[in-house]
């Protein structure tokens, strides 16, 4: 082996048999025993139990966003001048091809365009055609973009003219018909900060929480019973927590995200030889379709409830079961 046909210099011959001498001294070495070839120690009576964990199922019932979220400034100018680039493309029409002419609706839009100088009714006071056609950019500070002018706008165009008459000492005296006004997004719960009630928050999803006592905000969560699925304990849960009048759906048979809680010291069950290690929670996503939740009669000693955002869920919830749930909940 030592001295093989292909020629070998004597450097690598050296160490060729530097290596056969040191292999051939571990060979006949003794194992000497060692922590990690050690036979490992007798079990305790708490270690040779198995260890288990309490199933819990928690609902995020949800009502969802039912209204738009408000535009930002720059989706304001932007929706202003497609507004007004359409005015563009829109006034070669004559009047017209709409209106026949001397109908009510001719005569109609005749007033109307000598009020507002400009067909359309939200843009401002706006000519395609004239000198200032160009410029139908948003300049800074003009309020011409926000909805509430927008709103005020449509409102007074669509104001009817219903009587006209003639008061000595005033002239001729035209009376309009007023138009029924939108409702407003913000809500008297926003307004009273009430956060029991649905009605609030209408641009984001509101979550149903409970008190356990002692401040403690979570979940509606209960433990599964024997043989029972994720879907159908949630559903149980719903019931068991805010009574028969909710109308809701569980959406899914999968949990949307999970929880560990280990307790600081296991508890042993001599019987079972079982060590009860903690607690894993499963989230189950459901939607609230009517009604309200009612703890009157609830089954888990719970004390008070809330419909929260998910930035009033941060302020309420303790920071363990908050980094539990943060990603699963929507940012609206």
């Amino acid at each position: 082996m030592l001295r093989p046909s292909t020629p070998i210099c004597r450097t690598c011959l050296h160490q060729i048999r530097a290596a056969s001498s040191a292999a051939a001294s571990v060979e006949a070495a003794p194992i000497e025993p060692s922590p990690t070839n050690r036979a490992p120690p007798p079990l305790t009576a708490s270690q040779s139990h198995s260890i288990t964990y309490k199933l819990k199922a928690a609902v995020l019932l949800s009502r969802p966003p039912l209204l738009t979220r408000d535009l930002t400034p720059f989706e304001k100018s932007y929706f202003l001048y497609q507004r007004r680039l359409n005015e563009r493309l829109a006034l070669p029409f004559s009047r017209y091809f709409y209106y026949q002419r001397g109908t009510p609706g001719d005569i109609d839009w005749k007033r109307k365009i000598k009020e507002r100088k400009t067909p359309a009714r939200d843009i401002g006071v706006y000519n395609a055609y004239g000198v200032e056609g160009w410029n139908d950019e948003l300049l800074v500070g003009d309020s011409v973009s926000e909805p509430e002018e927008q709103v005020e706008r449509l409102l007074s165009d669509a104001e009817v003219e219903v009587k006209e008459r003639d008061v000595p000492g005033e002239g001729k005296v035209v009376k309009k018909e007023e138009v029924e006004r939108p409702l407003p997004r913000v809500t008297e719960a926003d307004q009273a900060g009430d956060t029991k009630s649905l009605n609030r928050a209408l641009q984001k999803t509101l979550y149903l929480i409970v008190n356990r006592g002692k401040g403690r905000w979570g979940f509606p969560s209960a433990e599964l019973a024997r043989q029972e699925s994720l879907h159908t304990s949630a559903e149980r849960t719903i019931v068991q927590t805010g009574g028969v009048n909710m109308n809701t759906w569980v959406v899914g048979n999968i949990p949307i995200g999970h929880q560990v809680c280990n307790y600081s010291q296991g508890i042993v069950n001599e019987e079972k030889g079982t060590v009860l290690r903690g607690e894993k929670i499963f989230f189950m996503k459901a939607r609230i379709l009517a009604g309200q939740a009612n703890l009157k009669d609830n089954q888990f000693g719970l004390e008070d409830f809330q419909w929260l955002t998910k930035e009033e869920i941060q302020k309420a919830f303790d920071p363990r079961n908050w980094n539990a749930v943060k990603n699963i909940l929507p940012e609206r």
